[in-house]
């Protein structure tokens, strides 16, 4: 296990990643998901509070980022409305199931129930955005998902002792995020539907 403060590596490497995908999202180079976003920094702030709750100690610092952070990424889409991913019935079917674990919270009020139904609707929020990395990977910022896994690894080995509050949600987006950094860095998508790849 690594030493507690190498938590603000984590949380270094976390904001590094989100300067990037907000400044091309700026710049148009990137169209953010705003359903995966915007769903990813309810659920980040409240899976915060649940980490608290439970007394996690700094490694819920690097979850409070992943309630910030997606917040910043949905402000940033609007500097450029025009270029935002338009947002179809998967999209919409994601968030609304995504919204129920959030919801779902709410009735039970138990913490640890309550950060698995984080942990699985953030999994089902990321598929509008695993689903456009694979139908437009140029759409994305592959550095971003990449600095995901590295602060997520690092967050995980920052525990004191391995707790289903401490390792769940950091364990399943570090799994996410490297799934989708892979799609997006292969053009495994455009490759399996035989489309040209432009070089880079």
């Amino acid at each position: 296990m690594l030493d507690s403060r190498f938590i603000w590596v984590a949380v270094a490497v976390s904001l590094y990643g989100a300067f990037t995908y907000i400044r091309d999202t700026i710049r148009g180079v990137t169209s953010p998901n705003r359903v995966t976003w915007g769903i990813w920094g309810i659920e980040g702030l409240l899976a915060f509070a649940v980490e608290v709750q439970q007394h996690v100690g700094l490694a819920a610092i690097v979850t409070l980022t992943f309630g910030l952070v997606p917040c910043m990424v949905v402000v940033a889409s609007f500097r450029n409305s025009h270029l935002a991913w338009k947002i179809g019935p998967f999209d919409i079917f994601c968030g609304v199931i995504s919204l129920v674990g959030v919801i779902f919270w709410g009735f039970i009020n138990q913490p640890t129930i309550a950060l698995v139904s984080f942990t699985v609707a953030d999994q089902i929020a990321a598929l509008p955005t695993l689903r456009k990395s694979w139908l437009a990977p140029s759409t994305e910022t592959a550095q971003a998902f990449l600095m995901g896994v590295i602060n997520t690894g690092i967050t995980i080995l920052c525990l004191s002792k391995f707790t289903t509050a401490g390792a769940l949600f950091p364990g399943f987006i570090l799994i996410v995020d490297l799934i989708i950094f892979i799609v997006i860095v292969t053009e495994m998508g455009p490759r399996f539907r035989g489309e040209k790849i432009a070089l880079h």
